[in-house]
């Protein structure tokens, strides 16, 4: 009796103990690549701008949850493109021995991190300081389409002449496919270790759609390794929901013109929700709806992107 009383004892005090500690250590990163290009660290974000000489379109790119900015390269790979990639605060940044430079412009932003609001005031001074041409993308994938239009939100001006592409975007009022009761939520420090040991497994394949493509097969196996902490995984989470529930369709108010994206397929985000929010957009936003299609419209479906439009350099005093 006292046996079994002084186990319960100490488990009541090492569960919650293991549990802080597996939810703040800092993971190892999975793997990083070459860049060409600057970096720029925004407190714990980063925006990394490729070195393009003699730009014709600029593209600005936020991924999602627990994705990365690799999530884009491939697809925005013309030589003539600008690409600014941002990497989501608290994520490891997946390059090389980055060059990283001092941004005079740079500002901490005061909203907490870890939320959609944070990494929407990285992207509005991304959007301020970085473009050299007159013809501007801002592309976001699932979380990252939320960073856009709160983005939007903050600097509706910087938006008016910006095309949006949302991809299978987390939207207002929209759902996720599957929601996390409180217990799973409270025990995932102790289940995303479990992930990292098998990224893509038989209880989870379903999410990811098609894998034949290697580089998407690569980039998904890094996942559970790209927030640096549990603990921001679970702020990303809990903040997914409370904006997507605070949120209402005026926000599609701030964006002139774009494309979204709503993949029929969606095991990441509910298909049927993300229809039913998009279709609140006004008349200058095209909702795309693409059969069949996973969460991952641009390895699944890059024809479905829109076409980017080019147009001669912008100068500027900078330069």
């Amino acid at each position: 009796m006292f046996v079994a009383l002084g186990v319960l004892a100490g488990a009541a005090v090492l569960v919650p103990t293991a549990r802080r500690w597996l939810m703040h250590r800092v993971g190892t990163p999975r793997a990083s690549e070459p860049f060409d290009g600057h970096v720029y660290r925004v407190g714990k974000a980063v925006i990394a701008e490729r070195r393009c000489e003699q730009p014709r379109a600029t593209v600005i790119v936020m991924h999602g949850f627990v994705a990365d900015m690799r999530y884009f390269t491939h697809h925005y790979r013309e030589p003539d493109v600008q690409l600014i990639l941002l990497t989501s605060c608290d994520y490891h940044l997946p390059i090389t021995d980055p060059r990283e430079e001092p941004a005079p412009w740079a500002k901490v932003p005061a909203e907490p991190e870890g939320t959609i609001s944070h990494d929407a005031a990285v992207l509005v001074q991304a959007l301020e300081h970085l473009p050299r041409t007159d013809v501007v993308r801002v592309h976001g994938h699932s979380r990252g389409g939320a960073v856009v239009l709160e983005a939007a939100k903050l600097r509706p001006d910087l938006f008016e002449r910006v095309e949006v592409v949302l991809e299978a975007p987390v939207l207002p009022q929209a759902r996720p496919y599957r929601s996390l009761t409180p217990s799973q939520f409270w025990l995932l420090p102790f289940l995303i270790p479990l992930w990292r040991l098998a990224p893509i497994a038989k209880h989870n394949r379903g999410a990811w759609g098609p894998l034949e493509n290697a580089r998407k097969r690569e980039l998904i196996m890094a996942f559970p390794f790209n927030p640096k902490r549990v603990a921001t995984m679970m702020a990303n989470l809990r903040d997914i929901e409370a904006w997507s529930q605070a949120r209402d369709a005026s926000l599609f108010g701030n964006v002139r013109r774009g494309t979204v994206l709503v993949p029929g397929k969606d095991r990441v985000l509910e298909s049927a929700s993300m229809r039913e929010s998009a279709g609140r957009a006004k008349p200058g936003l095209d909702v795309v709806e693409l059969d069949g299609c996973s969460h991952f419209v641009l390895w699944d479906r890059p024809d479905a992107m829109p076409v980017l439009a080019h147009s001669p350099e912008r100068s500027t005093g900078s330069e």
